[in-house]
């Protein structure tokens, strides 16, 4: 007879929804084993997303102790997986908004080792390693629905979850799913094919020259080019047939057992819980349990992986290289290295692709995350900190921040003017690519503020910021251009105050702004809002999936230029907030405490699939003139013009929510779509977003698109 060692106690043998019910009576065996078995699967799923980076233990020991919290409250226990999924989702994003995790750069596929190289690196590179390494990639190329319902998909071809269970984690029927998964399994071979082709180099002369064409960034729409020529080509199409079933490629997998360091924190976390059910034997949690079956650990190995990529999309042109660890020798050309996916760097036989025009070759003071603040600023001796910088910055003077993360700790107040023939710039180095992290900064401090006259702001990444993420305040000819501000709570670049004049913001982006403190009520892309001043230019930027308003200028009280904008995906409630509640505009053009009376001039510009209306007047009386603008499947009006003064001609409103336009009678009309009858998705060249919506041109200008484009002139024409 086997001896009960004193470190043993009796397994649980309820399985599924009874032993969530027990645990959710108070029963307190039921909770340890409930948590011993769930821990390794968010484990996995953290750490599958935020790979070896220190916070994953952080981030699982608090999904744990929000399933102890919430389990009393769970009104259906069996979904207690889907509900425990979301918590680690939820949590995973919370992460990635305070530190965003950059993408792996796009190596060239002569670049890569071979399989066998690195199949017995890592347990970890080894799930990745062949076709498996491949399958990854292949994930890679589909649109962000595609690769969520890939990542879910796993969970039941590994018989770890139902096809109902799967239909009811993802809110829609079973008929339904079984089409979803129909068409995400084709465009996933599809990319699978084309990731064989180029990767088994198989000499095909058309694939070589349009790779050389190719961005190097995996997307729905390059997918759908090789696609085109990979089906056709019986060289580039014969890596098809040796393409093993996704299915068979999860069996014999290993996976990284959770730690134990992990299990004895989990353990007194969660017997540490106040709200601890009161009945039974003390929880134990039993590190023995806790190596997952290989095939369902990596599902969710492989499953997170797709969900990164979709949780993190990259918009923009962001050349990534690490902080140089010494300077280059003069003359030579900035390296790149790991860091978010940047325009390839070519092999020597391949022609090169144009060059963004982005960043200062030649500065006065150098900041570089491995820098010291007791040195000089100099190339050679860069400050650490940008703070340092703009202590000592003089007029005439360039800051130049080098490649890589620099974190923020204290906020950064900028007060030293330049003059108009002795200009201030500060910018990102030529060829890299220099990140503002604002997460260390105490929460409800503006990261950055601002209040000059005659300086450059350009070619910078900006993000985490707990409160607004980058203020001018009564700024005086100032230009920010090539900006990449995201992830951060109350807004993304704001100009505001009386004295506001002649400054511009051009060509950057602003998206994914949120505050989880204001359900959506918070939140914004860029503002110009709260002051008055002429002369100031909005112009080919983009402001999406923020929380509240893309575009506000609100309380502003003279008028502004907004020309070449475009604005989507805001207002949706893509953090699932309890009580949301965002106007979610495309483009607000008035709104605040006090009413404005502005005379914006709005022209060429574009809103699509924002939760409000496309453009907004919100009380403005000022004279507005919208012209050649378009409103595009937005959830309120296309226009609400109503309340409002002005001249609206040639303006484009299709398939939005509710009215194409509301016009008061002080607004006078002229060729505008409303005056012509109906317009529907029929009526445009392109309704397809992808390109509108991806990378930026090399010089840091808009994507040229088809989208939205009509064949009789009016509209915003996106073509460039």
């Amino acid at each position: 007879m086997a001896q009960h060692r004193p470190d043993q106690r009796p397994v649980d043998s309820r399985n599924g929804t009874g032993l969530v019910l027990a645990a959710r009576a108070g029963d307190r065996a039921a909770l340890a084993e409930l948590t011993t078995r769930s821990l390794p699967t968010v484990y996995h799923l953290v750490r599958g997303i935020l790979g070896d980076r220190a916070e994953v233990d952080d981030v699982v020991q608090d999904c744990m102790i929000r399933m102890v919290r919430g389990l009393p409250d769970l009104r259906e226990p069996d979904r207690f997986r889907a509900w425990l999924t979301i918590i680690a989702y939820r949590q995973v994003s919370d992460e990635l908004r305070r530190r965003p995790m950059p993408r792996d750069p796009f190596v060239e596929p002569d670049q890569l080792p071979d399989a066998g190289d690195v199949a017995e690196r890592t347990v970890f590179e080894a799930l990745l390693s062949g076709q498996r390494r491949e399958l990854v990639e292949a994930s890679r190329w589909l649109a962000p629905d595609d690769q969520h319902l890939l990542a879910s998909w796993w969970q039941e071809a590994l018989g770890d979850l139902s096809r109902a269970g799967l239909a009811d984690m993802l809110g829609i029927g079973e008929p339904h799913l079984a089409v979803r998964l129909q068409r995400m399994r084709g465009r996933l071979e599809s990319a699978r094919a084309i990731e064989a082709a180029l990767r088994q180099r198989s000499g095909c002369a058309e694939l070589s020259a349009l790779s050389r064409t190719w961005t190097g960034e995996r997307s729905p729409v390059w997918r759908k080019r090789f696609d085109r020529h990979v089906r056709d080509c019986v060289r580039c199409a014969a890596h098809r047939a040796e393409l093993i079933p996704p299915e068979r490629l999860l069996h014999g997998l290993s996976v990284v057992p959770v730690p134990a360091a992990l299990v004895a924190a989990v353990r007194a976390a969660v017997e540490a819980e106040p709200g601890l059910p009161a009945h039974g034997p003390a929880p134990q949690l039993t590190s023995h349990k806790l190596a997952l079956a290989g095939t369902a650990a990596a599902a969710l190995v492989l499953g997170a992986i797709a969900y990164a990529v979709h949780v993190t999309p990259d918009p923009g042109p962001v050349p990534a290289v690490a902080a140089p660890a010494a300077p280059s020798p003069a003359g030579a050309p900035p390296s790149r290295a790991s860091g978010s996916p940047s325009p390839t760097v070519r092999a020597s036989s391949a022609a090169p692709g144009p060059a963004p025009v982005t960043g200062v070759t030649v500065a006065d003071i150098f900041v570089a995350p491995d820098g010291d603040d007791a040195a000089d600023g100099s190339r050679q001796r860069p400050f650490a900190t940008l703070n340092r910088a703009v202590e000592v910055v003089r007029p005439g003077q360039t800051i130049a921040l080098r490649g890589g993360v620099h974190r923020l700790t204290r906020p950064v107040e900028i007060d030293t003017d330049g003059t108009r023939a002795q200009q201030i710039v500060l910018s990102g180095y030529s060829g890299e690519h220099a990140i503002l992290d604002a997460a260390g900064v105490p929460s409800g401090k503006q990261a950055v503020t601002q209040r000059t006259s005659f300086w450059t702001v350009q070619d910078l990444e900006v993000r985490g910021s707990r409160s607004h993420a980058w203020t001018c305040n009564s700024c005086r000819f100032t230009t920010f251009r090539r900006l990449s501000v995201h992830d951060n709570h109350r807004s993304g670049l704001t100009l505001r105050d009386p004295g506001t004049t002649g400054n511009q913001v051009l060509d950057s982006d602003f998206y994914r702004n949120y505050d989880p403190r204001a359900a959506g009520s918070a939140g914004i892309g860029l503002g110009v809002k709260f002051g008055d001043g002429g002369g100031n230019v909005v112009r080919g930027n983009r402001a999406f999936h923020n929380a509240d308003d893309g575009f506000d200028f609100g309380a502003f009280r003279s008028p502004i230029t907004i020309e070449d904008n475009w604005s989507y995906g805001n207002g949706q409630n893509r953090w699932n907030a309890e009580g949301w509640s965002s106007n979610g505009f495309g483009f607000s053009l008035g709104g605040g405490e006090t009413t404005p009376s502005a005379a914006h001039r709005v022209r060429n510009n574009a809103a699509w699939d924002n939760r409000g209306d496309g453009f907004g007047a919100e009380a403005n009386t000022g004279r507005l003139s919208l012209a050649d603008n378009t409103a595009y499947r937005n959830g309120g009006d296309g226009f609400d013009l109503s309340g409002g003064r002005g001249t609206a001609v040639d303006n484009l409103s299709a398939a939005n929510g509710q009215q194409p336009a509301r016009i008061g009678p002080d607004v006078s009309g002229e060729g505008n779509s409303w005056d012509r009858g109906e317009w529907r998705d029929s009526s445009l060249r392109s309704v397809d977003p992808a390109v509108a919506e991806g990378r930026r041109a090399p010089d840091g200008g808009l994507p040229r698109t088809s989208f939205l484009s009509t064949r009789e002139g009016i509209g915003a024409d996106l073509t460039g």
